[in-house]
């Protein structure tokens, strides 16, 4: 409808028609307070009827809020990166707030951009996800404006949101050794050229499953490519193999490296996994219909957003809380690339 007779629909309206109170409609497009589910499916119900569209500038010049947030992610072409933005979006939509994306890749330039728009109250607040602490804006800006840490950068400054990379790891080597494989290699190491935190972390993981299985560290066996993706992977573990490189097991420290590999694979006459079990790590769409779909570690994407979101709004609101740390839980998930 858009309009009710010949006037833009308000929130005093939406209210009306969800039988429930203006700041209860607040609350449901803001996040700014718990609302039940039948509340909330009345509000939205009455929102998509009249076709109402918040007022952001009126709005940021009542409470100083802009009602939209910037996520930033080093690389928007991976089916991760997709598949976190679109449960960010949803998340954030059903709390009325819109949702500015930008890929960072290295460059510490485009998350100061952000932070400087948050600063200036152009939005709300930031969730960014740096590769390192070093290449990132964080370690050289003061007075920061609201913000949320998401992946694996280890630091105390700022709210964090992130999985347990180190213990994911551990869990993932720690199977593919209970399968009998004994020469693991790792697909996304540090080395010359690439380093992130998340290579530290899940090599770190890797290491300690080895040794505490008495398996020795093989350097030869950390493989590093410049970029995490398919195309790089393949062309790592082609080369590898020509080479000679005698290994019984892949883990790739993501699905979409772990989908390249398992093309140089079966190029190379290898059967997965009786001749290399392979392993991912993400859980992305593409893994589960890969041929042979992927064993990974998975999390919900979904969770991960609600709480990166939760952790912003409540510092949008209070700037000087402590800074909180939160670990989403992953689980193994076995599939035909291992377990045949």
């Amino acid at each position: 409808m858009g309009t009710t007779g010949l006037r833009r629909a308000t929130v005093k309206d939406v209210a009306a028609l969800a039988g429930v109170s203006p700041k209860t409609v607040s609350n449901v497009m803001t996040g700014a307070a718990v609302v039940s589910e039948g509340i909330r499916s009345r509000v939205l119900a009455a929102i998509e009827e009249l076709g109402y569209v918040p007022n952001y500038s009126a709005r940021g010049l009542r409470n100083g809020r802009s009602g939209i947030v910037a996520l930033a992610l080093p690389d928007l072409a991976t089916p991760y990166s997709a598949e976190m933005t679109n449960a960010f979006v949803e998340v954030a939509h059903e709390r009325g707030w819109a949702v500015i994306i930008e890929q960072t890749a290295r460059d510490p330039g485009r998350e100061w951009s952000l932070l400087s728009r948050a600063r200036a109250q152009l939005v709300d607040g930031v969730v960014l996800n740096p590769v390192t602490l070093e290449a990132s804006a964080l370690a050289r800006v003061e007075d920061l404006p609201p913000v949320v840490l998401i992946g694996e950068v280890q630091q105390n400054s700022v709210d964090h949101v992130e999985v347990d990379s180190v213990a994911a790891a551990r869990e993932m080597t720690a199977h593919l050794l209970s399968l009998g494989r004994r020469r693991i290699a790792a697909l996304g190491a540090v080395g010359p050229g690439f380093d992130t935190a998340t290579a530290r972390l899940r090599l770190e993981g890797y290491r300690q499953a080895l040794t505490e299985a008495g398996v020795p560290v093989d350097p030869a066996l950390e493989l590093s490519v410049d970029v995490w993706a398919p195309e790089n992977a393949a062309e790592c573990v082609a080369r590898v193999l020509a080479e000679g490189l005698d290994f019984d097991a892949l883990f790739c420290f993501t699905d979409s490296m772990a989908i390249g590999a398992l093309h140089s694979l079966a190029s190379a006459g290898l059967r997965v996994p009786a001749d290399v079990a392979v392993a991912g790590f993400d859980d992305i769409a593409d893994g589960r219909l890969a041929i042979p779909p992927l064993t990974t570690v998975a999390f919900d994407k979904r969770l991960f957003a609600e709480r990166t979101l939760d952790l912003l709004n409540a510092r949008i609101g209070e700037r000087d809380l402590e800074a909180r740390r939160e670990v989403i839980p992953y689980r193994l998930v076995t599939r035909a690339s291992t377990l045949g």
